[in-house]
């Protein structure tokens, strides 16, 4: 009986988290503009939607920010992760410590900070605030998703390297870089997705001259129901969904190559 309870819990979970997903994605393919009444199926929306030049711009300035933010911010975690690795005990809990404080600020606090700041150091608002503002945001999740492959990894690796005839930053890229490169992979990944998914900060941070992909959403639908976000939305969501699917089908892989790997060690 309490399976089934448990059973019947975890269908009705699943059931209000992907239900309205589900509904949006019907209704992009209504020929009709009411959220509910059925009016045919159509592909209309979608070719709406690739005609409509303020969604095609804001989609563009969107990926380039997401793309471009994922890069930095990742970089300037990798360096970060391998700087803190190499401090003692104490002193690495407590700049880890400070480095996830981003990580449960609201984005609105963040928002509003930033926005501040570079209302302080008077630099106008636009493309360059808009990047800022993203690799500010995800630096700390990239760190994050980072520092746990850095602590699975063998404290004297680097340590050998360098006693084997590599110098430091040989060491770095042809030891340390190779065994968090699934780290590095994930942080990628999840900054990209946090980029396009972001509004607060972009709100804020923005200003007149530029519009992202949530921007120009929000704006759209403050004025009318268009079809044309359930249509942006579905392809938003499949092609997340796509990359997920290629990203565990990858560690799976990874994961079975390395018990393949291990399973001789052990028997021995």
């Amino acid at each position: 009986m309490k399976r089934k309870l448990n059973l019947l819990y975890l269908i009705l979970v699943y059931v209000f988290l992907y239900a309205p997903i589900v509904v949006l994605i019907v209704f992009s393919f209504n020929a009709s503009k009411s959220r509910t009444a059925w009016g045919g199926f159509t592909l209309d929306w979608y070719v709406k939607l690739f005609h409509n030049s303020e969604i095609l711009d804001a989609l563009k300035t969107t990926l380039i920010i997401a793309c471009s933010s994922a890069l930095i911010s990742t970089a300037f975690a990798v360096l970060s992760c391998i700087g803190i690795y190499a401090l003692p005990g104490r002193q690495r809990r407590l700049v880890m410590s400070i480095t996830n404080i981003p990580n449960i600020t609201p984005d609105l606090v963040t928002g509003i900070a930033l926005m501040l700041l570079f209302f302080f150091i008077n630099m106008p608002f636009g493309f360059v605030t808009l990047l800022l503002a993203h690799t500010a945001f995800n630096v700390p999740y990239a760190i994050l998703s980072i520092m746990p492959k850095l602590r699975q990894m063998d404290i004297h690796l680097y340590e050998a390297a360098q006693d084997l005839g590599c110098t430091p930053g040989q060491a770095i890229r042809k030891v340390i870089i190779p065994e968090i490169k699934p780290g590095i992979l994930t942080a990628l990944i999840l900054t990209f997705t946090l980029s396009i998914d972001d509004f607060v900060i972009s709100y804020f941070t923005a200003g007149n001259e530029v519009t992202t992909l949530a921007l120009t959403i929000y704006s759209m639908a403050r004025k009318s129901v268009n079809p044309q976000i359930n249509a942006l939305s579905t392809l938003l969501f499949v092609s997340v969904l796509i990359l997920l699917v290629i990203v565990n089908l990858r560690s799976s892989r990874q994961f079975s190559r390395r018990r393949k790997t291990a399973t001789p060690g052990a028997l021995v």
